[in-house]
């Protein structure tokens, strides 16, 4: 398979004194995204070789932890939808959203 079009997501992290980061900022050219700032962001990639997922979850230490909560929840809801689109398996799929509106109640989202 040949690759037609290459698309980069550019991540800038400033950190403090002691490597804990102060800002996020990231660019998408594909999606007109330029320098837009953040207070979290998580991402997971697959090894395929290890067959393990590595991640990097990054949060200014100016996060809010009710956003965090919200960021979580939002988070947790969109990785159910994907495991549906990946899967196809609409039973366990079914369970990570009850399992979310679990989480919304006890967090009192």
């Amino acid at each position: 398979m040949a690759i037609h079009h290459s698309s980069t997501i550019k991540l800038d992290i400033g950190l403090d004194e002691n490597r804990v980061p102060e800002e996020i900022n990231w660019s998408a050219q594909d999606g007109g995204i330029t320098n837009e700032s953040a207070k979290a962001m998580l991402l997971s990639v697959w090894d395929h070789n290890q067959k393990e997922s590595l991640k990097i979850d990054l949060w200014t230490k100016d996060m809010p932890v009710d956003e965090m909560k919200i960021f979580f929840h939002q988070t947790l809801t969109g990785l159910s939808e994907t495991f549906l689109r990946a899967t196809q398996d609409e039973k366990m799929a079914a369970t990570m959203k009850d399992f979310c509106a679990y989480f919304a109640e006890k967090l009192e989202l």
